[in-house]
């Protein structure tokens, strides 16, 4: 199948996102390597079809967008897919543990199953992985690097949307 990508600049660094034949995102990689672009195999640059994606992640780093409305076909087992569904219903601006994910998925021996599959997650941002922390708080592994995650998780705290109009006392 012939994939379409192109590259997308964000303040937290290039991206890299590809889309299948039907326009359903396969990827977002941030800071592509040349080793992350020779994967791509055939796929061709097609900036008119990821529009949308770029739209959308415009919308996000403008701080307007909170959840994303893309088709998505991230590929991978049937336990990734699981994983990174319940990736997809971690509210921006929250956090979860690998535990917590584990529990939700029935076993909380599975944490470190969940570890592996958030790792390998590879449409990042949208299927929201930086959003998985360590039980005790601490932020635990990034594909895109730990510095990535603070700052993706910090941009979401800033830009969270919150009561309007009320008086803190």
């Amino acid at each position: 199948m012939t994939h379409y990508y192109d590259l997308i600049a964000s303040p937290f660094g290039p991206m890299l996102a590809v889309v299948d034949a039907a326009g359903a995102l396969t990827q977002l990689h941030f800071n592509p390597s040349p080793k992350t672009y020779a994967r791509l195999g055939d796929a061709q640059a097609d900036a008119k079809r990821l529009a949308e994606v770029r739209h959308q992640l415009g919308q996000f780093l403008a701080g307007t967008r909170t959840v994303f409305e893309l088709p998505l076909a991230p590929e991978g087992s049937a336990f990734q897919q699981q994983v990174w569904q319940r990736l997809l219903a971690i509210p921006y601006g929250e956090t979860r543990s690998y535990g917590e994910l584990a529990r939700e998925l029935g076993d909380p021996n599975l944490s470190r199953a969940v570890g592996r599959a958030n790792g390998s997650n590879p449409i990042a941002l949208i299927v929201p992985c930086h959003r998985v922390i360590g039980a005790d708080g601490s932020l635990t592994g990034y594909a895109g690097g730990l510095p990535l995650k603070q700052a993706l998780l910090a941009f979401e705290r800033e830009h969270r949307p919150g009561p309007q109009g009320l008086l803190a006392f």
